[in-house]
């Protein structure tokens, strides 16, 4: 059985935050080995799982379409082993980052390699958790269009809700298929205003549940600790997220 989770939301919601601690709950449940997939290029989901990378996916592909490297093995090859370099193996959990976005320059054929050798590396991994940048564009083009289940992660700002409006609305328009996608609200101080509440029923978005905001995950990114270690003992909002994940991670 497999389980691809995908998360999304604007900047300074706390969505990669939650993709590592999706990923650990999932391995704690015994679900079992992970790959969580950095796709925002503004890579930072290793610091969540306390995991570090040296090369990812983009430089295969930026070296591919150079021409660089050893030219005694084939493009496909070449992009293989570097895809294999760029997997970072933790316990349970293994991390992948995209990389920086394209550049200028077609990039279709490199991408099309690219493609077909990360599905093949995924098939490896019976759960996958992917921390996608707001737009998408970048993980849609490299995978396969499909997640068993989507969060869009908001705060309880009018303007964060808006901006989960657009990512659910995209994921319609690049016909991405998603059978359960849910709207998490996060950081979140005191109650949610009863006009956010209005906004969500009559946009029909699915709200998983609400996650208080919480010192134990900011102290914990200032010292430089994996938030995604921090038990719900620790943490209130790990606590609220253990909650949602518990009825929503379901097979």
């Amino acid at each position: 059985m497999s389980l691809i989770i995908g998360m999304a939301g604007k900047g300074g919601t706390g969505k990669t935050t939650l993709a590592g601690l999706a990923a650990q709950y999932l391995a704690a449940t015994g679900r079992k080995p992970v790959l969580a997939v950095d796709a925002d290029s503004n890579a930072n989901l290793g610091d969540v799982l306390g995991l570090k990378y040296e090369h990812t996916l983009s430089e295969a592909r930026e070296e591919m379409k150079l021409g660089a490297g050893d030219v005694s093995i084939t493009k496909d090859v070449l992009i293989e082993l570097r895809t294999q370099e760029a997997i970072v193996e933790g316990d349970d959990i293994d991390l992948v980052v995209m990389g920086k976005p394209e550049g200028a320059g077609c990039y279709c054929a490199a991408n099309t390699v690219l493609a077909s050798v990360l599905e093949k590396a995924l098939k490896n991994y019976p759960y996958q958790v992917i921390d996608n940048e707001a737009g998408m564009e970048h993980i849609s083009r490299l995978t396969s269009r499909y997640m068993d289940i989507f969060y869009v992660v908001s705060d309880a700002s009018r303007r964060g809700l808006t901006a989960a409006q657009r990512i659910w609305q995209l994921v319609d328009e690049l016909k991405i298929t998603v059978p359960h996608k849910y709207l998490i609200l996060n950081r979140v101080r005191g109650e949610v205003p009863k006009e956010v509440m209005d906004i969500i029923a009559a946009e029909k978005m699915n709200l998983a549940g609400v996650i208080p905001d919480d010192l134990a995950i900011y102290d914990a990114d200032q010292a430089a600790r994996p938030s995604s270690l921090l038990t719900a003992a620790d943490s209130p909002a790990v606590a609220a997220a253990r909650e949602i994940f518990a009825k929503t991670l379901v097979e």
